[in-house]
């Protein structure tokens, strides 16, 4: 009989440990699986893989079952009160701090929970039955994760889990989840920056750096063991190697002034110090010979680069933009290798001339290479270097034609040797242009027929061919005022050299003697005996009169063509423009996400007439030889480095870099 009533006694203290400790294994379950990085919630609850926190979970439960037990033997006599005072004590043992001032919410909490527990005659039910609430419906993907903590003091150690599908409103507003989900412990987080993108909201940066270095790589293209097109090598014979290095730097006044171009970028990394850092590193790294830069702004040249360079052991010459303009093209080379025999700036404007009325300017260096001694008496033809940045306005192809006519022309002027050939020259720039455009064409042809062109055609930046009004060049392009005729030459440079000068010798002057006029009795002529009275004879086999050469001027050797421009520099360009292995177009650009090629080198070499584009070698060698270049990237390769400028590149152009042989000749 004692033993039925105490089991009849036990009976509710043991129901309600059991749902009491059911309770807390879902909400310590809750609180796991907020913490987890699981995606996937399958049924009511996401099932947690078997850890150290399912080991923690089980143990901390038989050890409050094992407690519970021993509680419930104690007051088993308490009669009535028994429930209550478990609950309360219960309550105790699983709050995180058991001394908070939220009495009277626990109190309310526990009066709510045993009445539904006195209710529930089905002990096995899940936790969120037993609350009253609805099983929360299976979802997809990812449904938990952890949530800021609470600011309100009432709920201090409290945090909301659930999120997505589930009002977060609704469950604030359960005292009794606020009662039971317990506040992960806080991890520290990075805050990373958020980068705009226009069109795209707000975007994070990847978690981990992208390894731009590597995504970047640029291999070196060796051709110095290729045999040319007559089948010998480029390193046969003695030769003096250089190096050259074309690179638009991006000037910061033009990048504030087109800051929409840059939205892509993080803020930090066109911040000028840090370019400045980057530019520098990377001319140290390739430690060209020759630095010809386009877009350097004239107070970061004279206050940052040239002394920074002039360090690295370059002698620099800066000409800035005509105007107003705040940016100009350098071209610097290191002394050791070089020795400067004539630098000349050219400005593109002409006041009064509306076909050049624009600020471009460009530097033409005459070098001539200083050979070691160890290779004894021998010389080396000097080297002619161009730097220029033409015009970007994709609809004035005229003034992009007359600007590089002018550059010709001074190129033509400073490379022409005494024998009327041309020492070696390197043109160098950002052209404007893309590859296969007539500009381009006219460059490395040497000929472009242009009237009747219209005139954003020149430079195959854009296609305006939708617009009803275009403009189209006519002939002649420029006026003859200019100066420069259309072989892209000085007028006084046209003008051949007589073969040799008119001798007046004695005996030309006595031929003079017994002229016509020579033997008529000047008016007015004081008689002298022995001097002036005679008359002189004329000796036998003398003409009557004297042979009068023709010395009338010659015409220039090149009269205007019309509708047709040439040069005879004979230029061809360091890249093909076209990358075999990848199947796709190289960029040296990539203003608003779209890749180009708009940056040069152009040198003095014959074009072969084969056209097969995949021959690293499209020209035979003469005097200057192409002994390798640094190879560019692929449009598709810079929009996985966030296009141009980025953490690595700090400009939005990439440089152009070669290497280049000059044959050394005996005296």
């Amino acid at each position: 009989m004692i033993a039925s009533c105490l089991c009849y006694l036990l009976l509710p203290a043991t129901r309600l440990f059991r749902a009491l400790s059911d309770a807390f294994f879902t909400c310590r379950k809750n609180v796991l699986l907020a913490k987890s990085s699981s995606s996937q919630v399958e049924g009511d609850f996401a099932m947690a893989p078997r850890g150290p926190e399912q080991e923690e979970c089980e143990g901390l439960l038989q050890q409050w079952r094992e407690e519970g037990s021993s509680q419930v033997l104690s007051t088993a006599s308490e009669g009535p009160l028994v429930d209550k005072g478990l609950a309360q004590s219960s309550l105790a043992l699983l709050m995180d701090n058991p001394g908070e001032e939220n009495a009277a919410s626990e109190d309310k909490w526990s009066s709510r929970q045993l009445s539904d527990l006195r209710a529930a005659e089905n002990l096995d039910e899940p936790f969120p039955e037993m609350l009253g609430e609805e099983p929360l419906p299976e979802v997809e993907g990812p449904m938990w994760a952890a949530i800021p903590m609470q600011t309100d003091p009432q709920y201090a150690d409290c945090a909301v889990l659930p999120v997505g599908a589930l009002a977060t409103e609704q469950w604030e507003e359960d005292p009794a989840v606020l009662a039971w989900s317990i506040a992960p412990e806080p991890v520290p987080r990075e805050e990373a920056p958020i980068w705009p993108f226009e069109g795209l909201g707000q975007l994070q940066p990847p978690p981990m750096e992208i390894p731009y270095h590597e995504i970047l790589w640029r291999e070196w293209e060796d051709f110095s063991t290729q045999p040319d097109a007559q089948g010998l090598k480029a390193g046969d014979g003695p030769q003096f190697q250089f190096t050259l290095m074309s690179y638009n730097i991006l000037a910061q006044d033009l990048m504030q002034q087109s800051s929409e171009l840059y939205l892509h970028c993080h803020p930090d990394i066109l911040n000028w110090n840090y370019r400045f850092m980057n530019l520098m590193q990377e001319f140290q790294h390739w430690d060209p010979d020759i630095l010809c830069l386009q877009e350097v702004q004239e107070d970061h040249y004279w206050e940052q680069l040239e002394p920074s360079l002039r360090m690295m052991g370059f002698t620099c010459f800066y000409k800035r933009r005509t105007g107003c303009k705040t940016d100009g093209c350098a071209v610097c080379y290191k002394p050791t290798r070089f020795r400067l025999l004539c630098a000349s700036p050219v400005e593109y404007f002409r006041p009064g001339l509306e076909l050049l009325n624009r600020d471009n300017v460009g530097l033409v260096l005459l070098l001539q290479p200083l050979v070691p001694e160890g290779l004894g008496q021998v010389s080396v033809a000097p080297l002619c270097v161009a730097n220029t940045h033409i015009l970007y306005n994709p609809r004035r192809g005229d003034v992009k034609l007359a600007q590089m006519a002018v550059l010709l022309a001074e190129v033509d002027k400073v490379a022409r040797l005494s024998d009327g050939s041309h020492c070696p020259i390197i043109l160098c720039g950002d052209l404007n242009s893309v590859p296969d455009s007539p500009l381009y064409n006219f460059i490395r042809d040497g000929e472009l027929q242009y009237h009747g062109m219209p005139a954003w055609k020149v430079s195959g930046q854009e296609d305006f061919s939708h617009q009803l009004y275009q403009r189209k060049l006519q002939a002649p392009l420029w006026p003859s005022s200019l100066g420069i005729t259309d072989c892209c030459q000085y007028v006084s440079s046209c003008h051949p050299k007589r073969s040799e000068r008119r001798k007046y010798g004695r005996d030309f002057l006595l031929r003079f003697r017994f002229c016509g006029i020579a033997c008529q009795r000047p008016v007015g002529l004081v008689l002298m005996e022995g001097v002036t009275d005679t008359k002189p004879e004329r000796p036998a086999g003398w003409a009557e009169s004297v042979f009068e050469e023709d010395t009338s001027e010659l015409e220039p050797a090149s009269s205007r063509t019309v509708g047709t421009i040439q040069h005879c520099l004979h230029l061809t360009s360091v890249y093909t423009h076209f990358l075999p292995q990848r199947g796709r177009p190289e960029v040296t650009t990539m203003p608003l996400g779209l890749g180009m090629t708009v940056d040069y080198i152009f040198f003095s070499a014959e074009s072969c007439e084969n056209g097969n584009r995949t021959d690293h070698r499209l020209y035979p060698d003469g005097t200057l030889k192409l002994l390798g270049r640094l190879s560019l990237l692929s449009e598709e390769i810079l929009w996985a480095a966030n296009g141009l400028p980025n953490p690595f590149c700090s400009s939005d152009h990439l440089c152009l870099l070669a290497s280049f042989g000059m044959e050394v000749t005996a005296p």
